[in-house]
């Protein structure tokens, strides 16, 4: 019979007074202890092995009918809940602990000749050693982002006026403002916008090295909508204030989503460590583009028709800024990645799993769709699952053994729940020590799975069986594709979610003495 672990006088660390309830082949559980819980880490034992090094004995070597820990849970905040097995009720139990975590958990991390143009220029516009110094893409990248600009500074140009207008500068009406009122509003309402920037750097910027396409195009959309808020300032003047500081924190929200991103880029263009040279010269092509830009902007703004009606000014502003956006997703469109990210890595392993092959990456740029979010495509795919949550509540503690001895080889746990519409949900947590490549590797048995879904009316135990037996050769056929193709095996930057792991640790006997 099973007695809770809190009856085993537990040491002072845990913080449990409540005991376990139990129910035959299924999950009991004591009452949670008071807060949040937050990122956690799941520590997996062994189910088989030698004795280990503190006298404590793994579970073939346990006894007939003693309590066994099967693995724990162990969050950020410090607690922790440790999982039990019953061999007589065959019942899967938790309890809460209160632990800190250790430091090793918590220190879990084309070519185009220029034969017009003369030397001098070509120095001053590109990187030392051009084409030899950066990738490829460089030219026809700066050949699209040069338009880019200028349209985006004659936007800038149309909006300024605008925002001018609405303070009493130069207005329609005639009616001017004091200065100095002039001036506190348009200082106050860049307060607003620092806050955006400061959000985007403290919270999101883990997200532009896996995709700066995306981020880049993200920050034009909403600095469009930003320009939105400031071009109705004119209409009403009386809200300058609350209507310029949205438009200011929308456009600092799109500065905070650019400026990494394009470092990203900039850092793939840079392919003989010519960082600085790259972003140097890259500021030569902007400030061009903007000159140009400006020149344009103001010459339309001499136009009468700008001069006397803001609806003109509306409708050249929403024309060029749509321009704008379509020159901006065509230099991003051109840029070919030599890294594996999850939306890459995922048209790479479904091109071999369907038709064993695996493209080059200069067409799975081309293809891939990089406006798309990760969470909308299928297979879905969620990791960081627990195992509570992976099993359910109501399966046995056998299933349980079963699934932590199948993969007792990988450092992965693999599992599908099927949905309503006859989908499955692949569920995944990542054991202590996982790299980028074995993420990789997961990718490919989800995509196997999903392939050969139809056979889980069978046995789904027997299905992930078949599919890391698959998953040996045909992970190491993929590889070598990928080589072949140009694709580099040490730019994955694949990362494993750290929020929740498996940490292999010994899985001692519980002792009632």
């Amino acid at each position: 019979m099973l007695l809770p672990w809190p009856s085993y006088h537990s040491p002072p660390h845990l913080g449990i007074s409540t005991p376990l309830s139990k129910s035959h082949d299924s999950w009991t559980t004591s009452t949670l202890p008071p807060g949040n819980r937050r990122r956690h880490l799941l520590s997996l034992v062994r189910l088989s092995g030698p004795a280990d090094a503190h006298g404590g004995r793994r579970m073939e070597d346990d006894e007939e009918g003693m309590p066994q820990s099967l693995f724990v849970e162990r969050y950020q905040d410090g607690t922790a809940k440790r999982y039990i097995l019953d061999h007589d009720s065959q019942t899967v139990t938790f309890c809460d602990e209160y632990t800190s975590l250790t430091t090793r958990d918590q220190e879990q991390e084309n070519f185009l000749q220029f034969s017009l143009v003369p030397s001098a220029l070509k120095d001053f516009i590109l990187p030392t050693g051009y084409p030899g110094s950066v990738s490829d893409d460089y030219l026809d990248y700066m050949l699209w982002q040069f338009p880019t600009n200028i349209t985006g500074w004659i936007c800038h140009a149309l909006v300024t006026s605008s925002l001018l207008k609405a303070v009493g500068l130069g207005s329609f009406s005639g009616a001017p403002i004091a200065a100095s009122a002039a001036a506190i509003r348009w200082v106050s309402k860049d307060g607003l916008g620092a806050i955006g920037r400061l959000f985007i750097g403290g919270r999101l910027g883990n997200i532009f090295d896996d995709d700066p396409k995306r981020w880049r195009m993200y920050a034009d959309f909403i600095g469009s909508a930003g320009s939105i808020f400031e071009l109705s300032t004119q209409l009403c003047p009386a809200y300058f204030l609350p209507l310029a500081a949205s438009g200011n924190l929308a456009k600092a929200v799109a500065r905070g989503l650019k400026d990494p991103s394009f470092r990203v880029i900039q850092n793939h263009f840079a392919i003989s460590a010519n960082l600085g040279e790259v972003a140097a010269k890259e500021e030569v092509w902007e400030v061009a583009a903007q000159l140009i830009g400006l020149a344009i902007g103001i010459l339309i703004l001499e136009m009468p028709g700008i001069q006397t009606s803001f609806f003109m000014l509306i409708l050249t502003w929403l024309s060029i800024r749509l321009l704008h956006l379509c020159l901006r997703f065509q230099s991003l469109s051109v840029l070919k990645f030599q890294t594996i990210n999850l939306k890459r890595a995922r048209m790479l392993v479904r091109s071999h799993v369907l038709n064993h092959i695996v493209p080059g990456y200069v067409a799975c740029n081309k293809e891939e769709n990089f406006l798309s979010w990760e969470r909308f495509l299928q297979p879905k795919i969620i990791f960081g699952v627990s195992m509570q949550r992976m099993i359910g509540k109501d399966c046995s503690s056998h299933m349980v053994r079963a699934l932590l001895k199948l993969y007792s080889k990988e450092h992965y746990v693999l599992y599908m729940q099927q949905q309503e519409a006859g989908e499955h949900t692949f569920l995944i947590t990542f054991k202590v020590g996982a790299t980028r490549l074995l993420v990789l590797r997961s990718l490919w048995q989800v995509y196997w799975l999903h392939k050969h879904q139809d056979k889980t009316s069978n046995h789904i135990f027997s299905l992930l069986e078949e599919s890391l037996l698959e998953l040996e050769d045909g992970f190491t056929d993929f590889l070598g594709q990928l080589k072949e193709d140009g694709w580099n095996e040490n730019q994955i930057t694949l990362k494993v979610p750290e929020e929740l792991l498996f940490d292999e640790s010994e899985c001692l006997k519980l002792s009632s003495s």
